[in-house]
């Protein structure tokens, strides 16, 4: 299957302790080709920005960045693993390492959201 993430919006069903990404964030994707971008923002983030290459089966290699409510820079990468849910939105099961702060490791899932 090839999976377009372009204009899709996802919001986080679960996180690891370590993230600061939660239910009240969104995220916006935009695609050209295997280049993936997107802006998140909500709940304890501010602002964020990440970047990512797809690889053929929809897989995403990403980087990202954000400040959260304290006012920090937070940076890290991200694999995210995408699944087409029954009824035709994507799930994102993502393996996730701050490049920031302590280098904690994680996981997230996101689902999308409709508009």
């Amino acid at each position: 299957m090839g999976f377009n993430y372009h204009g899709r919006q996802f919001c986080a069903v679960a996180n690891s302790d370590t993230g600061e990404v939660n239910g009240e964030t969104r995220f916006v994707y935009q695609q050209a080709g295997d280049l993936v971008w997107g802006t998140y923002s909500g709940g304890a983030i501010r602002l964020g920005h990440l970047i990512a290459v797809m690889s053929e089966n929809g897989e995403l290699d990403m980087r990202y960045h954000h400040v959260n409510a304290a006012g920090q820079l937070q940076t890290g990468i991200c694999r995210s693993v995408p699944t087409v849910l029954p009824d035709g939105r994507y799930r994102l099961a993502e393996s996730w390492r701050w490049t920031s702060g302590d280098g904690a490791t994680g996981t997230s899932v996101l689902e999308q959201i409709l508009p």
